[in-house]
């Protein structure tokens, strides 16, 4: 399970602080694994984590779409997680923290825009 070692641990760390090219191995990895595992609600989380390395590998990755695609993920990975038998709370654990870290820039992001909103409506008053 080192796979779960690993995201735990750049999830933990950071993922802002994470190479993308690391992010990109990570996913593969994922994907390798996910591959053969015939679980409803794989297939969406194959899509996603296709849509996040797609991201990751741009010169400039969108960091909107990242939040919300692991945003995606973590949510998909939760409700998955009762089905992974024995690694089913370490599962559940990573879905919990992709859905936070997906949460977490956009909550900063809207905050900056709410803060910005007066001072432009003080201007143009």
């Amino acid at each position: 399970m080192a796979k779960f070692a690993g995201t735990m641990n750049a999830i933990n760390r950071g993922l802002d602080g994470t190479k993308a090219s690391k992010g990109v191995d990570m996913i593969e990895d994922w994907e390798t694994a996910l591959a053969d595992l015939d679980v409803p609600g794989t297939k969406g989380i194959l899509r996603d984590l296709g849509a996040l390395r797609k991201q990751l590998e741009k010169d400039t990755p969108d960091a909107d779409r990242v939040h919300a695609i692991l945003h995606r993920l973590g949510t998909a990975t939760v409700k998955v997680s009762d089905r992974a038998e024995s690694s089913q709370d370490k599962v559940k654990a990573l879905g919990e923290a992709l859905v936070d870290a997906g949460e977490e820039q956009a909550d900063e992001e809207e905050d900056v825009e709410a803060a910005a909103a007066p001072k432009r409506s003080r201007k143009k008053g």
